[in-house]
Protein backbone atom coordinates (compact mmCIF):
# COMPACT_ATOMS: atom_id res chain seq x y z
CA UNK A 1 0.00 0.00 0.00
CA UNK A 2 1.26 3.44 -0.94
CA UNK A 3 0.02 6.98 -0.31
CA UNK A 4 0.44 10.27 -2.12
CA UNK A 5 -0.77 13.79 -1.43
CA UNK A 6 -3.02 15.48 -3.97
CA UNK A 7 -4.47 18.96 -3.65
CA UNK A 8 -7.42 17.69 -1.61
CA UNK A 9 -6.60 14.21 -0.34
CA UNK A 10 -3.92 11.87 0.85
CA UNK A 11 -4.76 8.98 -1.47
CA UNK A 12 -4.05 5.38 -0.58
CA UNK A 13 -3.43 3.16 -3.57
CA UNK A 14 -2.08 -0.18 -4.72
CA UNK A 15 0.49 -0.19 -7.51
CA UNK A 16 1.71 -3.22 -9.42
CA UNK A 17 3.66 -3.74 -12.61
CA UNK A 18 6.70 -2.12 -14.22
CA UNK A 19 7.17 1.58 -13.41
CA UNK A 20 7.77 2.33 -17.09
CA UNK A 21 4.71 0.43 -18.33
CA UNK A 22 1.63 1.97 -19.86
CA UNK A 23 -0.62 3.09 -17.02
CA UNK A 24 -4.06 1.75 -16.20
CA UNK A 25 -6.07 3.37 -13.41
CA UNK A 26 -8.69 1.04 -11.89
CA UNK A 27 -11.51 2.77 -10.00
CA UNK A 28 -13.86 0.94 -7.64
CA UNK A 29 -17.47 1.66 -6.75
CA UNK A 30 -19.76 1.85 -3.71
CA UNK A 31 -20.02 -0.14 -1.50
CA UNK A 32 -16.84 -1.85 -2.66
CA UNK A 33 -13.10 -1.27 -2.45
CA UNK A 34 -9.88 -2.03 -4.31
CA UNK A 35 -10.43 -5.77 -3.88
CA UNK A 36 -12.96 -5.62 -6.71
CA UNK A 37 -9.83 -5.76 -8.87
CA UNK A 38 -7.94 -8.47 -6.98
CA UNK A 39 -8.11 -10.84 -9.96
CA UNK A 40 -7.91 -8.17 -12.67
CA UNK A 41 -4.61 -6.66 -11.53
CA UNK A 42 -2.38 -9.73 -12.09
CA UNK A 43 -3.83 -10.26 -15.55
CA UNK A 44 -2.92 -6.71 -16.56
CA UNK A 45 0.49 -6.82 -14.90
CA UNK A 46 1.24 -10.03 -16.81
CA UNK A 47 0.72 -7.97 -19.98
CA UNK A 48 3.36 -5.47 -18.89
CA UNK A 49 1.06 -2.71 -17.66
CA UNK A 50 1.59 -0.44 -14.69
CA UNK A 51 -1.64 -0.78 -12.72
CA UNK A 52 -2.71 1.77 -10.11
CA UNK A 53 -5.79 1.09 -8.00
CA UNK A 54 -6.71 3.91 -5.58
CA UNK A 55 -9.14 3.91 -2.71
CA UNK A 56 -11.83 6.47 -3.48
CA UNK A 57 -12.43 9.40 -1.15
CA UNK A 58 -13.90 8.29 2.16
CA UNK A 59 -12.54 4.76 1.77
CA UNK A 60 -9.65 2.92 3.38
CA UNK A 61 -6.44 4.93 3.85
CA UNK A 62 -7.57 7.83 1.64
CA UNK A 63 -7.89 10.82 3.94
CA UNK A 64 -8.78 14.49 3.83
CA UNK A 65 -5.94 17.00 3.88
CA UNK A 66 -8.16 19.43 5.79
CA UNK A 67 -10.43 20.91 3.13
CA UNK A 68 -14.20 20.69 3.55
CA UNK A 69 -14.23 19.68 -0.12
CA UNK A 70 -12.87 16.27 0.90
CA UNK A 71 -16.23 15.12 2.30
CA UNK A 72 -18.19 15.95 -0.84
CA UNK A 73 -19.45 12.85 -2.61
CA UNK A 74 -20.73 14.64 -5.72
CA UNK A 75 -19.77 13.43 -9.15
CA UNK A 76 -17.60 16.47 -9.89
CA UNK A 77 -15.48 15.69 -6.84
CA UNK A 78 -14.90 12.11 -7.98
CA UNK A 79 -13.86 13.29 -11.43
CA UNK A 80 -11.54 15.92 -9.98
CA UNK A 81 -9.89 13.26 -7.81
CA UNK A 82 -8.82 11.37 -10.94
CA UNK A 83 -7.15 14.43 -12.42
CA UNK A 84 -5.48 15.37 -9.13
CA UNK A 85 -4.14 11.83 -8.69
CA UNK A 86 -2.70 11.75 -12.21
CA UNK A 87 -1.05 15.11 -11.56
CA UNK A 88 0.40 14.00 -8.21
CA UNK A 89 1.81 10.81 -9.75
CA UNK A 90 3.13 12.79 -12.75
CA UNK A 91 1.24 10.57 -15.18
CA UNK A 92 0.45 12.26 -18.47
CA UNK A 93 -2.09 9.72 -19.78
CA UNK A 94 -3.69 6.52 -18.57
CA UNK A 95 -6.40 4.08 -19.50
CA UNK A 96 -9.24 4.78 -17.06
CA UNK A 97 -11.40 1.82 -16.09
CA UNK A 98 -14.13 1.54 -13.49
CA UNK A 99 -17.63 0.66 -12.38
CA UNK A 100 -20.28 2.43 -10.30
CA UNK A 101 -18.70 5.49 -8.62
CA UNK A 102 -15.39 4.60 -10.21
CA UNK A 103 -16.94 4.28 -13.65
CA UNK A 104 -18.54 7.70 -13.19
CA UNK A 105 -15.18 9.21 -12.19
CA UNK A 106 -13.56 7.63 -15.25
CA UNK A 107 -16.29 8.91 -17.58
CA UNK A 108 -15.97 12.42 -16.19
CA UNK A 109 -12.20 12.51 -16.58
CA UNK A 110 -12.45 11.06 -20.10
CA UNK A 111 -15.07 13.63 -21.12
CA UNK A 112 -13.53 16.74 -19.55
CA UNK A 113 -9.80 15.99 -19.88
CA UNK A 114 -9.51 13.65 -22.88
CA UNK A 115 -5.84 14.49 -23.33
CA UNK A 116 -5.20 12.63 -20.05
CA UNK A 117 -7.20 9.53 -21.02
CA UNK A 118 -5.70 6.91 -23.35
CA UNK A 119 -8.93 4.93 -23.35
CA UNK A 120 -12.00 4.24 -21.22
CA UNK A 121 -13.57 1.06 -19.85
CA UNK A 122 -16.91 1.73 -18.16
CA UNK A 123 -19.45 -0.67 -16.71
CA UNK A 124 -22.99 0.50 -17.53
CA UNK A 125 -21.87 2.91 -20.21
CA UNK A 126 -22.12 6.69 -19.87
CA UNK A 127 -22.35 7.40 -16.15
CA UNK A 128 -22.27 11.19 -15.98
CA UNK A 129 -25.36 12.14 -14.00
CA UNK A 130 -28.01 14.33 -15.59
CA UNK A 131 -28.87 16.34 -12.48
CA UNK A 132 -31.51 18.34 -14.36
CA UNK A 133 -33.46 15.12 -14.85
CA UNK A 134 -32.91 13.82 -11.31
CA UNK A 135 -36.54 14.27 -10.30
CA UNK A 136 -37.87 12.23 -13.22
CA UNK A 137 -39.01 8.88 -11.81
CA UNK A 138 -37.78 5.57 -13.14
CA UNK A 139 -40.07 2.58 -13.63
CA UNK A 140 -40.99 1.15 -10.19
CA UNK A 141 -39.05 -2.08 -10.71
CA UNK A 142 -35.88 -0.01 -11.21
CA UNK A 143 -36.62 2.40 -8.37
CA UNK A 144 -36.89 -0.60 -6.03
CA UNK A 145 -33.26 -1.47 -6.70
CA UNK A 146 -32.21 1.98 -5.54
CA UNK A 147 -33.78 1.68 -2.08
CA UNK A 148 -30.63 3.01 -0.46
CA UNK A 149 -30.95 6.33 -2.34
CA UNK A 150 -34.07 7.08 -0.33
CA UNK A 151 -32.73 5.51 2.86
CA UNK A 152 -29.65 7.75 2.78
CA UNK A 153 -31.85 10.80 2.23
CA UNK A 154 -33.21 10.42 5.78
CA UNK A 155 -31.74 10.84 9.25
CA UNK A 156 -32.76 7.25 9.93
CA UNK A 157 -30.70 6.08 6.96
CA UNK A 158 -27.70 8.13 8.03
CA UNK A 159 -27.83 6.52 11.46
CA UNK A 160 -28.32 3.09 9.92
CA UNK A 161 -25.27 3.43 7.66
CA UNK A 162 -23.12 4.64 10.53
CA UNK A 163 -24.27 1.81 12.78
CA UNK A 164 -24.03 -1.10 10.33
CA UNK A 165 -21.81 -0.43 7.34
CA UNK A 166 -21.38 -4.15 6.74
CA UNK A 167 -25.09 -4.90 6.84
CA UNK A 168 -25.93 -2.17 4.33
CA UNK A 169 -23.17 -3.36 2.00
CA UNK A 170 -24.26 -6.99 2.22
CA UNK A 171 -27.82 -6.18 1.13
CA UNK A 172 -26.60 -3.98 -1.73
CA UNK A 173 -24.13 -6.61 -2.91
CA UNK A 174 -26.82 -9.29 -2.96
CA UNK A 175 -29.29 -7.13 -4.88
CA UNK A 176 -26.67 -5.70 -7.25
CA UNK A 177 -25.31 -9.13 -8.19
CA UNK A 178 -27.94 -11.81 -7.60
CA UNK A 179 -25.90 -14.54 -9.33
CA UNK A 180 -22.61 -13.77 -7.53
CA UNK A 181 -21.71 -16.21 -4.76
CA UNK A 182 -19.62 -13.99 -2.49
CA UNK A 183 -18.66 -15.18 0.99
CA UNK A 184 -18.15 -13.56 4.39
CA UNK A 185 -14.40 -13.28 3.91
CA UNK A 186 -14.80 -11.35 0.67
CA UNK A 187 -17.36 -9.03 2.23
CA UNK A 188 -15.32 -8.42 5.38
CA UNK A 189 -12.22 -7.66 3.32
CA UNK A 190 -14.06 -4.84 1.54
CA UNK A 191 -15.92 -3.59 4.61
CA UNK A 192 -12.62 -2.84 6.34
CA UNK A 193 -12.29 0.11 3.92
CA UNK A 194 -15.58 1.59 5.14
CA UNK A 195 -14.26 2.42 8.59
CA UNK A 196 -12.85 5.70 7.35
CA UNK A 197 -13.88 8.78 9.34
CA UNK A 198 -15.25 10.43 6.20
CA UNK A 199 -17.07 7.40 4.78
CA UNK A 200 -20.56 8.18 6.06
CA UNK A 201 -20.37 11.86 5.13
CA UNK A 202 -19.12 11.14 1.61
CA UNK A 203 -21.73 8.45 0.95
CA UNK A 204 -24.63 10.53 2.27
CA UNK A 205 -23.58 13.56 0.28
CA UNK A 206 -23.19 11.52 -2.90
CA UNK A 207 -26.76 10.26 -2.85
CA UNK A 208 -28.33 13.43 -1.49
CA UNK A 209 -26.57 15.64 -4.03
CA UNK A 210 -27.67 13.59 -7.03
CA UNK A 211 -31.30 13.88 -5.87
CA UNK A 212 -31.05 17.64 -5.36
CA UNK A 213 -31.21 17.31 -1.57
CA UNK A 214 -27.76 18.73 -0.83
CA UNK A 215 -25.74 21.50 -2.49
CA UNK A 216 -22.47 20.89 -4.21
CA UNK A 217 -19.19 22.18 -2.82
CA UNK A 218 -18.04 25.53 -4.30
CA UNK A 219 -14.67 24.02 -5.22
CA UNK A 220 -16.41 21.80 -7.78
CA UNK A 221 -18.97 24.25 -9.15
CA UNK A 222 -17.08 24.91 -12.38
CA UNK A 223 -16.65 21.21 -13.08
CA UNK A 224 -20.31 20.52 -12.37
CA UNK A 225 -21.30 23.34 -14.71
CA UNK A 226 -19.42 21.55 -17.47
CA UNK A 227 -21.04 18.24 -16.54
CA UNK A 228 -24.47 19.84 -16.76
CA UNK A 229 -23.98 19.92 -20.54
CA UNK A 230 -23.55 16.10 -20.56
CA UNK A 231 -20.27 16.35 -22.46
CA UNK A 232 -19.46 13.62 -24.99
CA UNK A 233 -16.71 11.06 -24.50
CA UNK A 234 -14.39 11.34 -27.48
CA UNK A 235 -11.71 8.82 -26.48
CA UNK A 236 -11.79 5.13 -27.48
CA UNK A 237 -14.10 3.18 -25.17
CA UNK A 238 -15.27 -0.28 -24.23
CA UNK A 239 -18.54 -0.35 -22.29
CA UNK A 240 -19.80 -3.39 -20.41
CA UNK A 241 -23.18 -4.56 -19.15
CA UNK A 242 -23.64 -7.62 -16.99
CA UNK A 243 -26.75 -9.60 -17.88
CA UNK A 244 -27.43 -10.25 -14.17
CA UNK A 245 -26.92 -6.70 -12.92
CA UNK A 246 -29.62 -6.12 -10.31
CA UNK A 247 -29.71 -2.36 -10.82
CA UNK A 248 -28.88 -1.73 -14.47
CA UNK A 249 -30.50 -4.16 -16.90
CA UNK A 250 -28.17 -5.07 -19.74
CA UNK A 251 -28.76 -3.09 -22.92
CA UNK A 252 -27.51 -3.19 -26.48
CA UNK A 253 -25.70 0.08 -25.77
CA UNK A 254 -27.64 2.07 -28.32
CA UNK A 255 -29.46 4.28 -25.79
CA UNK A 256 -26.22 5.92 -24.66
CA UNK A 257 -24.41 5.76 -27.98
CA UNK A 258 -24.82 9.48 -28.68
CA UNK A 259 -22.60 10.25 -25.68
CA UNK A 260 -19.67 8.38 -27.26
CA UNK A 261 -18.29 10.17 -30.30
CA UNK A 262 -15.11 8.11 -30.58
CA UNK A 263 -14.74 4.42 -31.46
CA UNK A 264 -16.55 2.15 -29.03
CA UNK A 265 -17.28 -1.52 -28.41
CA UNK A 266 -20.20 -2.48 -26.18
CA UNK A 267 -20.18 -5.92 -24.52
CA UNK A 268 -22.90 -7.83 -22.74
CA UNK A 269 -21.35 -10.13 -20.13
CA UNK A 270 -23.47 -13.23 -19.46
CA UNK A 271 -24.13 -13.94 -15.79
CA UNK A 272 -22.22 -10.94 -14.44
CA UNK A 273 -23.70 -8.45 -12.00
CA UNK A 274 -22.84 -4.92 -10.93
CA UNK A 275 -19.41 -5.68 -9.44
CA UNK A 276 -18.29 -6.85 -12.85
CA UNK A 277 -14.49 -6.71 -12.39
CA UNK A 278 -14.65 -9.14 -9.47
CA UNK A 279 -17.34 -11.32 -11.01
CA UNK A 280 -15.81 -11.52 -14.51
CA UNK A 281 -12.14 -10.53 -14.18
CA UNK A 282 -11.09 -12.12 -17.47
CA UNK A 283 -13.66 -10.06 -19.35
CA UNK A 284 -12.79 -6.83 -17.55
CA UNK A 285 -9.05 -7.28 -18.08
CA UNK A 286 -9.76 -8.19 -21.69
CA UNK A 287 -11.73 -4.95 -22.09
CA UNK A 288 -8.71 -2.96 -20.92
CA UNK A 289 -6.52 -4.72 -23.45
CA UNK A 290 -9.12 -4.23 -26.17
CA UNK A 291 -9.49 -0.49 -25.61
CA UNK A 292 -5.73 -0.15 -25.91
CA UNK A 293 -5.89 -1.97 -29.25
CA UNK A 294 -8.75 0.25 -30.41
CA UNK A 295 -6.76 3.34 -29.45
CA UNK A 296 -3.72 2.13 -31.39
CA UNK A 297 -5.86 1.38 -34.43
CA UNK A 298 -7.56 4.77 -34.24
CA UNK A 299 -4.21 6.53 -33.90
CA UNK A 300 -2.88 4.73 -36.96
CA UNK A 301 -5.94 4.87 -39.20
CA UNK A 302 -8.31 7.46 -37.77
CA UNK A 303 -11.26 6.89 -35.46
CA UNK A 304 -13.70 6.66 -38.36
CA UNK A 305 -11.83 3.63 -39.71
CA UNK A 306 -12.60 1.52 -36.65
CA UNK A 307 -16.14 0.72 -37.66
CA UNK A 308 -18.47 2.26 -40.18
CA UNK A 309 -21.18 2.44 -37.55
CA UNK A 310 -18.71 3.46 -34.80
CA UNK A 311 -20.26 0.96 -32.37
CA UNK A 312 -19.87 -2.79 -32.21
CA UNK A 313 -22.23 -4.62 -29.87
CA UNK A 314 -21.41 -8.21 -28.93
CA UNK A 315 -20.84 -10.69 -26.11
CA UNK A 316 -17.33 -11.73 -25.03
Amino acid sequence: MRTIDTRTLTVGYVEEGPPDGEVVLLLHGFPYDVHSYVDVIPRLVHSGLRVITPYLRGHGPTQSRGSTAAVSGEQAALGADVLELLDALEIDRAVLAGFDWGGRAACIAAALWPQRCAGLVSVNGYLIQDLAAAQKPLPPRLEAGFWYFWYFATDRGAAGLAADRRGVAEVIWAKNSPAWQFDDEMLDRAVAAFYNEDYVDVVLHSYRHRLGLAPGHPDYADIQARLDTLPPITVPAVTLDGTRDGNFPATDGKAGAAHFTGPRVHLQVPGAGHNLPQEAPDVFAGAVMEVRAIARHAAAHGAEAFNADRDEVRSP
